[in-house]
Parts: C-alpha cells; sequence; structure tokens
C-alpha cells in the first residue's frame, strides 16, 4: 500500500502545485450559524441548493452562486435534527468541511463566524481577526506526544497581501467546544496566546490540512471573554450588528482574491 499512498500525495501536490498557477475560481465558505451565513447569502445572492451530494438526511445547507470569477459555495450545518438549534462545534465543522471539499472541490476554504476575545490582547467588540494560527484548547491529554496532538497546532495559509490590503487585525485562535470557560480552558487558551477563541476554527482547519485544502478564517468578536459582561448575554445582544460587520470583510476579502493565484494572498 506505500506505494499507492505515496503516488496519491505527488499526485495530490500536483493537484495543489496546478491550482496555484492559476486565479482561484472555486471558494468555500463554512459558516457555523444561520444568522452568521445569511448576510452573506444575501450579499452574494447565493441560492440554496435543494439537491446536494450531502448524505441523505442530514440537515447541512448549501448555498452556490458566481461572483466576479469566482463560484461561490457556502456550507452551514443547519438545525440539529433533534433540539432545532444550529450545529455549531467541532463535530459538525469537521463533517460539514469533509463533506463539503469532497463534494465542490474548491480551491480555497474560508472559514467565517463570530468568535470571543480577549480585552488583554486589544480585542474589542466588532473587531475582525485574519488568524494566523489555530489550537484547541479542550483536548487535554497528558502523555507525551499525545498532549501536542491535543492541541493540534497549526498555522493558516498564508496570506500577507491580503492583511496588509484590507488592513485588518491578525492573532491566535483557540477552539473549544463550549462557549463559556473553565479554569482548565482559561489556562490552555493562554497556552496557545490566543486573541479570539471559536467553536469550530480548529476543527476545519484539520480537516482543511488532511484534505490538502488551503483555509483562512476570519473571526468577528461579539463578546469580551475575559470582560465584565455574561459571555452569552453579550454574545446574543452583540450578535447581529457584528454579522453585519463580517459580511462586510468577507466581501472585502472576495473582492480582493478575485482574480488572484494564492501565492499572490
Amino acid at each position: 500500500m506505500a506505494p499507492h499512498r505515496e503516488g496519491s500525495d505527488a499526485s495530490v501536490e500536483a493537484m495543489v502545485a496546478q491550482v496555484e498557477k492559476h486565479p482561484i475560481s472555486s471558494i468555500l465558505i463554512i459558516i457555523a450559524m444561520q444568522t452568521e451565513a445569511l448576510p452573506v447569502v444575501n450579499k452574494f445572492q447565493l441560492i440554496e441548493n435543494p439537491h446536494s451530494s450531502f448524505p441523505k438526511g442530514v440537515p447541512w445547507i448549501h448555498y452556490h452562486g458566481a461572483y466576479k470569477d469566482i463560484i461561490i459555495n457556502l456550507v452551514w450545518p443547519g438545525k440539529d435534527l433533534t433540539f432545532g438549534v444550529d450545529g455549531v462545534g467541532t463535530i459538525s465543522a469537521s463533517l460539514v468541511t469533509y463533506a463539503s471539499i469532497q463534494a465542490l472541490q474548491p480551491d480555497l476554504i474560508i472559514n467565517a463566524g463570530t468568535a470571543g476575545g480577549f480585552k488583554e490582547k486589544a480585542a474589542a467588540i466588532g473587531d475582525v481577526f485574519l488568524v494566523s494560527h489555530v489550537a484547541f484548547h479542550d483536548r487535554r491529554i497528558p502523555i507525551p506526544v499525545f498532549d501536542l496532538y491535543g492541541v493540534g497546532l497549526r498555522q493558516t495559509y498564508s496570506t500577507p497581501n491580503l492583511l496588509k490590503a484590507l488592513n485588518l487585525k491578525t492573532g491566535k485562535l483557540s477552539t473549544g467546544d463550549s462557549l463559556d470557560m473553565s479554569p482548565h480552558d482559561e489556562a490552555s487558551i493562554a497556552a496557545n496566546d490566543a486573541t479570539v477563541k471559536d467553536m469550530e476554527g480548529a476543527a476545519v482547519a484539520y480537516v482543511a490540512e488532511l484534505l490538502k485544502v488551503p483555509a483562512i478564517f476570519v473571526k468577528a468578536v461579539t463578546d469580551i471573554v475575559d470582560g465584565e459582561k455574561p459571555t452569552a448575554e453579550e454574545f446574543l445582544q452583540n450578535l447581529a450588528a457584528v454579522t453585519a460587520t463580517l459580511e462586510e470583510v468577507v466581501t472585502q476579502v472576495i473582492d480582493f482574491i478575485s482574480g488572484k493565484c494564492l501565492p499572490e494572498l
């Protein structure tokens, strides 16, 4: 099996190299919540695909359309079939990212969404960050090497020209499956040197790396994790306004990407 695997890796690398030589033509936007997704759907006049190639019965929603010279696919996990709420968290994010890459074969992934920010790192409500690194903060495995695997630190696809052109803030993202922050989480987040925290990013990054698709992460701050207000209250209070800001920045990102090859980002 080894020769076959090596051949497959060489084939994938050749495909990536080929993509890098041509303008980006297909973008996959992964978003966790309907409230985050709809402003982007409306901005680009994306249409829901009622006949997606996702497994029958899953709640995942696929929107698609064209903007300038780019095919845009946007996928969000839909509503949980049991509880009727948005399918947030790392499990849904991993599954949706994997299935979407397999079905849609994008040149680039944009994981866009809201996040908590840390005032200690100078984050403020409404700030939008282009993430430099992602890691998990709630996968604690205190065994040598397994501990590093648990944290899963990864550098995102480097986009220095995009960062400069849009004058965005940058920082590290820490991901976990809880909205609040336990003392254990807090210590792990500090160790990750995170400026923002979310519930999906590192999972999307893991799958993207596994399937060799470059991914960037655009995160807008809805709440200050180390602030005075309760996280859930502040998150809900700012969600609508911040998702509008998120849509504006995602539009700017796609406008910048249009006509460019991956290395030009």
